[in-house]
């Protein structure tokens, strides 16, 4: 059934689970080293669920996973495979965010097991073991029933490594926006943002720039002091910082959405590309000097909302590691989590383009800017700016040319993290039936929206071939056959064990 045979108005499951928890290993390769609780939340509705139908599960972005429980309901795609199979839907909480946490606090000791192997082997034992509250919700293990994993971007990853580290546990699983490849200098980023964003606007970031860039290269401070405090910047010390936030608009591209409609980001253009008599810019923009001018007004202005009483260099500095930015290590703070995978395991740095490529951030802004705050934030792990192993990840999950079956990935050519998925300009992966990708004209993670796919056709061929992969596999599922191996002498038996499926 294609997504516009679902209801997007009246989707709330009859049946939701309050959160629960799942009795997690702290490290699931020494099983005495404790456990934990990890939230989960489920979501049923008898009108479709029949027992033996799949499981559907997620485990959401680098959060607290509460406040997710949307992804239970056909608002979603993960709903909407529930309701079309006649499933059950799971929100999984992921390890370290959150409340899902071993340990009272976000240490490096603690962070010992916040790696994405620990997180798979996560997921491998809560579909092993969780019981659900319904009927037949203590056999639902993948020996009883079909488990579809989904996630979207850095959880989209997740979906694929995992379907290719524990092929025998899902079935199926569909992954959006997933950044399959660790990258240092992830300066690509930007890329998408610089193709397809208005052009006026776009050449116009980058004359400003490149302005800003001349200034800090001359030496000439006077100009430098002059040029910040026009930016409301005055008060912030190191160059590289007011710089680096001069991204800060870029970022919002990545909010964007086909329902979206404004956006912080088109403000920021408007501020650029509109003059006072409500004229647009041409496609070659209005040049640098209006552009500096316009971009310095809205810096200005927008600056002390962001800031909120801060002293400037404190709000927009990095060098003072005295600040709790820094130093708390209380539990359910996202962004500390989240900088451990990122100063480890998968970089995703986002800098300058190379030298000799046209740039919407400054020159000045390189992979040594952000390895320094790793080094900041978890000093007791690293007495120099680390490089993140990168290359460990990729060779252990298979990065662009990762192999797994029943998977479906699905990518908006507008998303900023294209350049991480296997939908990258010049990386050669086809689409087979086994691991279709199926691409959008829209952004970050749309096509796990339902009203998404209703507002942008691009989005709803995504969808609605998504639903049919997926529900075409699961109609290919069977019980794992159990064998009895019969020793030579026979007044023994081994135990009888699974014969894995792929």
């Amino acid at each position: 059934m294609g997504v516009d045979g679902f209801s997007a108005t009246a989707c709330a499951p009859v049946n939701a689970s309050d959160a629960d928890a799942v009795l997690q290993f702290i490290d699931h390769n020494n099983t005495s080293s404790g456990t934990f609780d990890q939230p989960y939340w489920a979501s049923w509705e008898f009108e479709f669920y029949k027992p033996g139908g799949p499981i559907i599960l997620m485990t959401p972005e680098e959060s607290n996973a509460d406040g997710f429980t949307g992804y239970l309901t056909n608002r979603t795609v993960n709903g909407q495979i529930a309701q079309q199979e006649k499933g059950a839907a799971i929100v999984l909480e992921y390890r370290f965010f959150g409340l899902s946490n071993p340990y009272p606090d976000l240490s490096v000791a603690s962070f010992k097991y916040h790696t994405i192997q620990q997180a798979i082997d996560d997921l491998e034992y809560l579909a092993n073991n969780v019981v659900l509250p319904f009927p037949g919700g203590d056999k639902i293990s993948p020996a009883d029933a079909p488990w579809v994993l989904i996630g979207g971007s850095y959880s989209g990853a997740l979906t694929a490594y995992t379907l290719n580290n524990k092929p025998d546990v899902f079935w199926a699983g569909y992954a959006s926006s997933a950044v399959v490849e660790s990258i240092v200098d992830f300066w690509q980023y930007f890329e998408p943002e610089r193709l397809t964003m208005p052009k006026n606007c776009s050449n116009d970031i980058q004359a400003v720039i490149a302005h800003w860039d001349q200034v800090i290269a001359s030496g000439n401070t006077t100009a430098f002091d002059e040029l910040k405090t026009l930016f409301g910047m005055g008060g912030v010390v190191h160059p590289e910082d007011v710089v680096g936030t001069l991204r800060n608009p870029l970022w919002n591209w990545q909010e964007l959405s086909p329902t979206s409609g404004g956006n912080v980001f088109f403000d920021f253009c408007d501020a650029l590309e509109v003059n006072s008599a409500g004229k647009s810019a041409p496609a070659s923009g209005w040049g640098v000097e209006h552009a500096l001018s316009a971009w310095a007004n809205y810096s200005s202005s927008t600056l002390p909302g962001l800031c909120s009483g801060q002293n400037i260099d404190d709000c927009l500095g990095t060098y003072n590691t005295s600040q709790s930015f820094w130093t708390d290590t209380s539990i359910d703070n996202a962004n500390r989590s989240w900088l451990w995978i990122v100063c480890n395991q998968m970089g995703f740095l986002q800098e300058s383009a190379p030298s000799g490529y046209p740039t919407l951030v400054s020159r000045l802004i390189q992979p040594i800017y952000d390895e320094r705050q790793c080094q900041q934030m978890f000093p007791a792990a690293f007495s120099s700016p680390p490089v993140p192993d990168v290359e460990k990840t990729n060779n252990a999950y298979g990065g662009f040319y990762l192999k797994a079956d029943r998977l479906f990935t699905a990518t908006g050519l507008r998303h900023s993290w294209r350049f991480a998925t296997v939908s990258a300009d010049g990386i050669d992966v086809q689409s087979t039936p086994e691991q279709p990708i199926v691409e959008s004209d829209a952004f970050h993670c749309s096509d796990l929206i339902t009203k998404d796919g209703l507002a942008d056709p691009t989005v709803l061929n995504v969808q609605t071939q998504g639903l049919k992969y997926i529900g075409d596999w699961l109609s290919t599922w069977e019980p794992p056959v159990v064998s009895v191996e019969v020793n030579v002498d026979l007044n023994f038996k081994h135990r009888a064990y699974p014969i894995p499926r792929r």
